[in-house]
């Protein structure tokens, strides 16, 4: 449990990234700031227009505030293996403690949303305040409030709201906000909860309800995270980044957000600033090779399901991502009117990448399929249908430029596409191998994979900093050519791998294990959290395991008291930047703990 200071918490009305939690009830979530407001919430998905973004507009676009009314001192944690808040409140003349949670139901998600704020008073007396204030919804949503027989009542957009209120003082219906205050005493609770609907009349549970299905919550997380198991010093870390994906994963549908938010900048004023609310087929592969190494087989199978279904759409041709339905997103990205987090502009709704051609998703495809089935699993004779093709488009398209890892609007021959490439056709021709595939086209898989690897060694290669490089016809280098490691691309004690390895510390490197993600980007944004855990994947696996560990206890001080991870860092001030929490960074964390603990994965 650590603690924050009042002073200094908000700047302007923003607090800093890495000061929010996360909660989540697998469908929507919310990000709570040390000072007890909730500055973010998404409902009924997380994927939704948010009922509260005071993280990008402190002004109108809502929060749930809930803190003493006098000056406070903040300790927090989450309780023990589960997705469950507990901040500590203390004051001169007494503490208080306020536990939140996204309620679930008695066999899942509930058919309404629940966000749950319980109030204990601990010591003396606690002057409290509380304020519940939808904002615009990344939109033209204008609330209303009211009260209906005592009933704090609001309406923002298709949001219903009503307030379940128990010893936290009558509520007080203003223009555009319900709120109320209350002073705490030593063991007496008090609670202060949000259901929402959307399109539908809002149901209006009981306290005693709230409060019993907090407890479950607390119960279902639990339970969930007591099947990671690690060996030493790291289970910890892994079973927070374990829940933190988790978290993210819709229950539903199995979809995997690469983050919660949208538009937290990669570096303060600055116009990178995207909607990261959509499932990437390569943070999805990446999940389930986490989920396989962690044990956990339905999520794996979830999320695999998710994958195909969306895949199948327009297979052979594959999108970079898709909508938590698995359905294929519109590549349009809408800029809202809103300041933006420390005046980042744009805020976006959308993301235009969505119709780029990424061709390292064919090897994020087929290794996710691959892992599925030398984990026991056997394809069906529809998916068996769309790896061939997959494998044959892969044939047609990789001598040909890309958008890349990186998403850029700059085609070039990106070395980490090709090595996509070589894993889609090395993945079907093991496929067919093992005799999940009855295809004829093997021989010309292997014949293509192997051309792939001889390219990308002879136009991918840097002789004068012996490295692979950003792409063919540079001696720029990318941080995401690590991979070339877990992905079995470079075998174990490859020369290769390990002087790429030195070149992209040399010349990406920023402060311990941090690196940025390719050449020229030390003014242009922040630390790439990934790339840290990539790192420490490619040094366990170059043989180096002491580099590793090192590396890896640098990483774990680099999360947040809570233990979560955004995008990025700045080196210089080890603020978090970026959307939050960041999937894909986890999920690297595991990759890391699982590799210095002694995983290898059998490619």
């Amino acid at each position: 449990m650590s603690e924050h200071d009042e002073h200094g918490l908000r700047v302007q009305g923003w607090a800093p990234i890495g000061s929010y939690g996360l909660l989540s009830d697998l469908d929507a979530t919310a990000l709570v700031a040390a000072d007890g407001a909730i500055d973010w919430w998404a409902a009924p998905h997380m994927d939704s227009a948010p009922v509260c973004a005071a993280l990008l507009d402190p002004c109108h676009g809502g929060a749930i505030t809930l803190a003493p009314s006098v000056p406070f001192q903040v300790s927090r944690r989450y309780l023990p293996g589960t997705l469950v808040l507990e901040t500590t409140f203390a004051t001169a003349a007494g503490t208080v403690r306020v536990t939140d949670s996204l309620n679930r139901g008695t066999i899942g998600t509930l058919p309404w949303t629940e966000l749950a704020r319980r109030v204990d008073g601990l010591t003396g007396t606690v002057p409290m305040a509380w304020t519940v204030a939808p904002g615009h919804a990344l939109a033209d949503a204008r609330p209303w409030a009211w009260c209906d027989d005592g009933i704090g009542r609001l309406a923002a957009g298709p949001a219903q709201l009503a307030l379940v209120t128990d010893r936290v003082g009558d509520p007080q219906a203003g223009t555009h906000r319900v709120s109320g205050a209350f002073t705490t005493e030593p063991g007496q609770r008090g609670l202060l909860a949000v259901v929402a609907s959307h399109g539908t009349p809002v149901f209006v549970p009981a306290p005693a309800q709230v409060c019993d299905r907090a407890e479950k919550t607390i119960e279902d997380w639990a339970r969930w995270s007591s099947q990671v198991h690690l060996p030493g010093r790291w289970q910890q870390l892994a079973v927070r980044s374990a829940l933190t994906i988790k978290a993210l994963t819709s229950e539903a549908t199995g979809g995997i957000a690469a983050a919660a938010t949208t538009s937290l900048p990669e570096k303060i004023g600055g116009r990178r600033n995207y909607d990261y609310r959509y499932a990437w087929i390569r943070d999805s592969s990446f999940a389930i090779d986490a989920m396989h190494r962690l044990g956990l087989c339905e999520e794996v199978h979830g999320s695999l399901d998710f994958l195909i279904r969306a895949a199948a759409q327009r297979s052979p041709d594959l999108r970079p991502f898709y909508t938590m339905n698995a359905t294929v997103p519109p590549a349009t990205m809408r800029a809202v009117h809103a300041p933006g987090y420390h005046g980042s502009t744009p805020v976006h709704v959308g993301n235009q990448a969505a119709d780029q051609t990424q061709l390292g998703c064919y090897g994020d495809l087929l290794d996710a399929i691959y892992g599925h089935v030398r984990a026991g699993g056997r394809l069906d004779p529809d998916t068996a249908d769309m790896v061939t093709d997959l494998a044959e488009r892969t044939c047609q398209l990789w001598p040909t430029p890309d958008a890349g890892f990186w998403e850029l609007n700059d085609p070039q021959h990106y070395t980490i596409s090709k090595i996509g490439c070589w894993v889609a056709l090395d993945r079907a021709v093991k496929l067919a191998d093992t005799g999940q595939l009855a295809s004829l086209r093997t021989d010309r898989w292997r014949a293509e994979r192997d051309q792939i690897h001889h390219w990308v060694d002879t136009h991918c290669w840097s002789e004068d900093k012996q490295a692979y490089t950003f792409h063919a016809d540079t001696d720029d280098l990318d941080a995401a050519c690590l991979l070339a490691a877990r992905t079995g691309f470079c075998p174990a004690g490859d020369p290769r791998l390990t002087s790429t390895i030195d070149a992209v510390r040399a010349e990406l490197g920023a402060d311990g294990c941090l690196l940025y993600r390719y050449s020229g980007q030390r003014d242009a944004e922040g630390a790439f959290l990934a790339c840290s855990g990539w790192l420490i994947e490619a040094l366990v696996h170059a043989g180096r395991h002491e580099e590793a560990t090192e590396l890896l206890t640098d990483l774990d001080a680099r999360a947040t008291d809570l233990g979560l991870y955004s995008e990025e860092i700045d080196p210089a001030t080890g603020h978090l930047l970026g959307n939050t929490p960041q999937v894909l960074t986890h999920l690297a964390v595991i990759g890391a703990v699982t590799a210095v603990c002694g995983y290898r994965p059998h490619r």
